[in-house]
């Protein structure tokens, strides 16, 4: 499953309305720890099929990011039936990705 850019416009319909689990990247093209993130992202939709992956340009969509409280970069949200189940800031291994996953599953 691929990795969908989401904007402010399409975020309510492809995060807060979506069914299961959604794991939102929250990024920059700025940000080195996102760009090392990203890869790890797109293997993961892959491997997480019941998974819905997104990701959102923090640059061209400022007022989302300030709208969820995005304060650093790279940002994973974990939403559940449109509520934030997890958040975690930072970069992070492809493991420690797999058990907040597996946790929220």
């Amino acid at each position: 499953m691929a990795v969908t850019d989401v904007t402010e416009k399409s975020f309510v319909d492809e995060v807060l309305m979506a069914d299961g689990l959604v794991v939102v990247d929250y990024w920059a093209d700025w940000c080195s720890p996102c760009k090392q993130l990203s890869p790890i992202i797109e293997e993961l939709s892959g491997e997480y099929g019941q998974v819905k992956f997104v990701k959102v340009d923090t640059n061209s969509n400022p007022n989302l990011a300030a709208e969820q409280g995005i304060l650093s970069l790279p940002t994973l949200q974990f939403f559940q039936g449109g509520r934030v189940a997890k958040s975690l800031s930072g970069g992070k291994t492809k493991n420690a990705l797999k058990k907040a996953i597996d946790e929220l599953l």
